[in-house]
């Protein structure tokens, strides 16, 4: 719990830092992207509500050293799915940081610069949908990652890469609309988009909840799809560390 609450606290403290950094540019550029300052610091602070329960940085499976270890072995035999049960797993996971480090960055928002919220209940169901949506998105992707520890024996590497796609293409820094042309529009059809800058937008009323969910859908069944078989060669090739 103490790491939470500091996890909390350092969020909240980005998210300033973060928030004055684009009122200096919204103030500069008014307007950009389609953005006012309030919209662009209300984006700043949901976005750091996703860091915990996304994992936007990387990690929160336990799946690389269960693999090192070889407990793996082990989870492989059980009667519920590697994959299924490791997605229980996370979305327990997601809801406790949601609830521990995701609302303190808002309430810091809300007290320091009145951030904006959802118009009524059917935006706020909408959001909490995406933003579950989300997290099966980032899961699948992170499950993949995760499963490359068989292939590689060591995933650090992996990992820094991750963390960088994600960081740089999820709308995790700066809203995903300030990539220019055709490299913003390539952009927002990743799946790192369907992490934080799909349900950040259907937050600020931006996009609307149907084809915000149906493009999460989308990259959720692909990469789940693609864990599927990771999770199937993964049974030929178990990489035990030390025998």
């Amino acid at each position: 719990m103490g790491a939470a609450l500091a996890g909390a606290f350092t969020n909240s403290v980005f998210g300033v830092l973060r928030a004055y950094i684009l009122i200096a540019l919204w103030q500069a550029r008014p307007g950009l992207a389609g953005y006012d300052v309030s919209t662009a610091v209300t984006f700043c602070f949901i976005t750091q509500a996703f860091i915990g329960p996304m994992q936007l940085l990387g990690g929160g499976l336990t799946l690389p050293e269960r693999i090192r270890s070889g407990d793996i072995a082990l989870d492989l035999v059980r009667p519920a799915p590697l994959q299924l049960w490791t997605l229980a797993e996370d979305l327990g996971r997601a809801a406790q940081q949601l609830l521990v480090r995701g609302v303190a960055p808002m309430v810091a928002g809300a007290v320091l610069f009145g951030i904006t919220v959802p118009a009524g209940p059917a935006q706020w169901a909408g959001f909490l949908a995406c933003l579950t949506a989300g997290v099966v998105v980032s899961f699948a992707w992170r499950y993949l990652v995760a499963l490359s520890v068989c292939w590689l024996a060591d995933d650090r590497g992996v990992m820094v890469c991750s963390m960088l796609l994600t960081t740089l293409l999820s709308g995790m820094m700066v809203p995903l609309a300030l990539f220019p042309g055709t490299l913003g529009e390539v952009v927002r059809a990743l799946p790192w988009a369907a992490m934080a800058q799909a349900p950040a937008d259907v937050y600020l009323g931006t996009a609307q909840t149907g084809p915000t969910l149906a493009f999460q859908a989308l990259w959720a069944a692909a990469l789940l799809g693609l864990g599927a078989l990771a999770t199937r060669a993964v049974r030929h090739r178990v990489v035990i560390q030390g025998g």
